[in-house]
């Protein structure tokens, strides 16, 4: 079996090369590299980086460069009479001092100043007080974020549009760590499980494993907190199977941690980072803006590196856990360009500074709200009888699906909770009914059940959807 290369490694390598804007050679990206990597092996990965077209390579007089292939469009630009295109890289508008940050950031590693953490740029925030979104943009992202949802029970909207969420957060979160899924193969995976082809098994990983952390927050959106056990939990699921120690998964780093192409060091006593990891989510707890909340989980969660690794994944799902509890649209980071995402951690890193990446955020969240602005249109009023009986009725189609019942009158009777009032009971059956008639393996996650129950169920009971099994 061949050897599998982690994403990890291959990110260091891009990450080094996009410190060279107008190429580097391959004595130069191995004297940035540092010790680890033979001539020969570098060579390989670069070749692999070029074949999955996260670096350009070009002969130039007597050298061979290679280059970053930044994400790129057209424009039409005049020159003199002529009108042509030109390829420009997509980036996100930029603020003057995210503008700054991006100059900064892009100038090869050997001209920016080594720096540790800074536990002073965390000790100055004051939740409440400070404010790294100021109140007009606040109100802005309050405007454009609102959904229909807004005074239901935490976590409506997520579940509304849940089969939508799973697919877009799911291929763009993993697109920012350079996985070359696309999104039609992932949206294949995540509702057919059909692998797409010529992908590696740790792509695939990274996408099963965010559908799985995203399912956790809608599924569990009235329990869930910006506390140490959802972001463990976060963590678990968004590493399994992809660290060289299983054992690290859902734990916090006992060793110190480098940054791939940064001249960041994290803080390194494990002691220090347990410390430091619950004054974090402390902090982030009390603020009470829910979009102040999650932006400040994006900066100081990678700030920290309080895992191994997957640390930006897991503060992407983390700063969904305030928007979802609020029935705010969720932030799916589609189109968010690699390269500014990136820059925009390396300013928090090495600058501590964070107006590019709020740059980021609030372009990628009026982004993310124009993805649902159409879903949000078409969805009907909220039924008082089934939020009434929401818990019930969740309870009765895991009963009836784990007991392997026919979705029949009989079994729904059977099945039927005790909270449900004599009165209501005719109703609640004609509900649990109308729910097997649209259920399928994608959205049985709603009633906390995993695809493979359902299907399991739905092999015992074949005649699911037709007026005979789910009719009384």
């Amino acid at each position: 079996m061949p050897k599998v290369i982690p994403l990890a490694d291959f990110d260091q390598i891009a990450e080094v090369v996009r410190r060279f804007p107008e190429g580097a050679g391959l004595e130069e990206i191995a004297a940035a590299m540092g010790e680890g990597l033979s001539r020969r092996t570098l060579q390989r990965r670069l070749a692999d980086l070029i074949a999955q077209g996260r670096i350009a390579g070009r002969r130039e007089r007597k050298a061979f460069k290679y280059r970053s292939a930044a994400i790129t469009g057209t424009w039409d630009v005049t020159k003199g009479r002529d009108r042509v295109e030109e390829p420009v890289e997509v980036y996100v508008p930029t603020s003057p001092g995210g503008a700054d940050i991006k100059a900064y950031v892009r100038q090869p590693i050997q001209g920016r100043r080594p720096v540790g953490y800074r536990a002073e740029f965390l000790d100055a925030y004051r939740p409440n007080e400070t404010w790294y979104l100021p109140e007009t943009l606040r109100g802005q992202l309050h405007t454009v974020g609102r959904s229909p949802a807004e005074q239901m029970p935490a976590g409506t909207f997520a579940r509304d549009i849940l089969d939508r969420l799973l697919i877009d957060l799911s291929w763009a979160s993993s697109r920012l760590e350079g996985n070359t899924y696309n999104r039609l193969d992932t949206e294949r995976l995540i509702r057919l499980g059909e692998v797409a082809e010529g992908k590696n098994a740790i792509e695939t990983q990274m996408i099963l494993n965010h559908k799985a952390a995203i399912e956790y927050l809608v599924r569990d959106a009235e329990y869930i907190a910006v506390d140490r056990n959802t972001v463990i939990a976060l963590h678990a699921l968004l590493s399994d199977g992809l660290l060289s120690d299983p054992m690290m998964c859902g734990k916090l780093r006992n060793r110190a941690v480098e940054i791939g192409g940064s001249v960041y060091r994290p803080m390194a006593l494990p002691q220090r980072v347990e410390e430091y990891f619950g004054v974090v989510l402390g902090m982030a707890a009390d603020i009470e803006d829910p979009f102040e909340q999650a932006f400040f989980l994006m900066v100081h969660l990678p700030y920290l590196q309080p895992f191994d690794d997957v640390n930006k994944r897991v503060s992407r799902l983390a700063a969904n856990i305030p928007l979802i509890k609020s029935n705010l649209s969720p932030l799916s980071f589609i189109d968010v360009p690699e390269s500014a995402y990136v820059d925009a951690l390396l300013g928090v890193y090495e600058l501590n500074r964070i107006e590019l990446l709020r740059d980021v955020f609030v372009w990628a969240y009026e982004r993310s709200c124009q993805q649902y602005v159409a879903v949000r249109s078409h969805l009907v009023p909220p039924d008082t009888f089934r939020l009434r009986y929401r818990a019930a009725l969740t309870e009765a189609v895991r009963a009836i699906v784990r007991g392997g019942l026919p979705a029949m009158i009989e079994a729904v009777r059977q099945s039927m909770p005790a909270s449900v009032v004599p009165g209501d009971q005719e109703g609640f059956a004609k509900l649990v009914l109308e729910e097997f008639k649209t259920m399928h393996a994608g959205n049985a996650v709603r009633f906390g059940l995993r695809p493979w129950e359902f299907e399991a169920w739905k092999q015992q009971n074949p005649s699911i959807g037709s007026n005979h099994s789910c009719g009384p």
